[in-house]
């Protein structure tokens, strides 16, 4: 049993460690417009956000209990399948963190952890129609939803306020995104950091630590929320750049209605049990607000090349943690020993690559690719 107790805690340290990449990964998805119009100042920002994560990891379980007992059989799942597929997420999630392309953290786990236990347990350990269910269809509708939602608002927004003066816009729009990203934080959290509960459950429950169906103990909610936290407060800059400048020129009313919707969708999905990517909903809200104020220019490149990053995510996790998986399930420790050097080794020259061209707080804002028309909308956040 020493040999299962040690794996079982080394898959724990690397669940938690994706949950830290989930936190820098998905930092954006609460603060990218509001550090882009000023309402907040990115330090403020990310702390903020790291707190709330915490907070919001508290408030559910229904998509923690989706993972650990949905989308595969737990009775087919062994904690060296869970790490493989945890491997192929924590990579995906640094190759698209140094790219600054907002993907998905979630189908990042869903992938590598489907493409895992299909190697280890054959097909029969994956719930297909819980996949489907749970998580594509989610991940079609509710960008779609969100930034729909958020363009009607952006489009209220500035009729509601066109007789206004603008300083008085700016200022209470700002003053709202401060409230309205916060909720997008808590949201994150609440739905995010479940994700990496259900693995720890999972491997526990793999593992005999918990019976079928159980859901997470309060030390696995605590440290999830932790790591998801920490991770937040560190900050992912270059995405956070990627969505606040890269896809439109935000303006403080548009950053209020894109969080708006964002939270709406995530609050709504993480009640019901979706585990839907908070980054594909806050980029769908995003996307709405920029084409619900006139004469606003949305970015398509970029919005073209997240999508594409979206689409080949979950299959390109799914290929690395079958992989990983294979040598587990072939070389037993000393496999397990080989991926987990080789992930190290990887995860250590993205981090050396992206300091060769390091985006930070202070820098965060400075250069953006989105162009806009030389004719403004009458009100016009000029200190965006």
């Amino acid at each position: 049993m020493d040999h299962i107790t040690f794996l079982v805690a080394v898959v724990i340290v690397t669940a938690l460690a994706f949950d830290f990449t989930n936190g820098f990964h998905d930092t954006a998805n609460a603060m990218a417009t509001s550090i882009a119009t000023g309402a907040l100042k990115p330090r403020t920002a990310v702390l903020v956000s790291g707190v709330l994560n915490i907070v919001g990891a508290f408030l559910s379980t229904e998509v923690a209990k989706t993972i650990s007992g949905g989308i595969v059989d737990d009775t087919l799942v062994t904690p060296g399948m869970i790490f493989a597929g945890l491997v192929g997420a924590i990579l995906w999630n640094l190759l698209t963190w140094l790219a600054g392309l907002p993907s998905s953290s979630s189908h990042a786990l869903f992938g590598g952890l489907v493409g895992a236990v299909w190697v280890g347990a054959g097909s029969d350990g994956v719930h297909f129609d819980k996949v489907v269910e749970k998580v594509l269809i989610p991940a079609v509708v509710s960008p779609v939803v969100a930034g729909v939602a958020a363009l009607i608002a952006t489009y209220l927004a500035y009729r509601l306020t066109e007789r206004a003066r603008r300083e008085s816009v700016t200022k209470g729009f700002r003053i709202g995104q401060i409230a309205s990203a916060s909720l997008v934080s808590l949201a994150h959290g609440t739905n995010d950091a479940q994700k990496t509960m259900g693995v720890i459950t999972l491997t526990l429950i793999s593992a005999g630590a918990l019976g079928h169906e159980a859901g997470p103990p309060v030390w696995v909610i605590g440290a999830a929320g932790l790591a998801i936290g920490l991770g937040t407060y560190l900050g992912g800059w270059r995405i956070i750049r990627t969505m606040g400048k890269g896809l439109t020129e935000i303006q403080s009313p548009q950053g209020f209605a894109a969080e708006t919707a964002s939270t709406t969708v995530i609050l709504t999905s993480a009640h019901l049990g979706f585990a839907l990517s908070t980054t594909q909903v806050a980029s769908g809200s995003i996307l709405g607000a920029g084409l619900g104020r006139r004469l606003a220019e949305v970015r398509w490149g970029v919005a073209g090349r997240m999508v594409a990053a979206w689409l080949i995510t979950l299959p390109a996790a799914a290929l690395v943690g079958g992989l990983a998986a294979s040598v587990v399930k072939h070389g037993g420790n000393a496999g397990t020993a080989v991926i987990a050097l080789v992930a190290v080794a990887l995860a250590t020259v993205i981090v050396l690559a992206s300091r060769r061209n390091p985006v930070h707080a202070n820098n965060v804002n400075d250069h953006h690719e989105v162009t806009v028309r030389t004719t403004a909308p009458t009100h016009v956040d000029t200190a965006a």
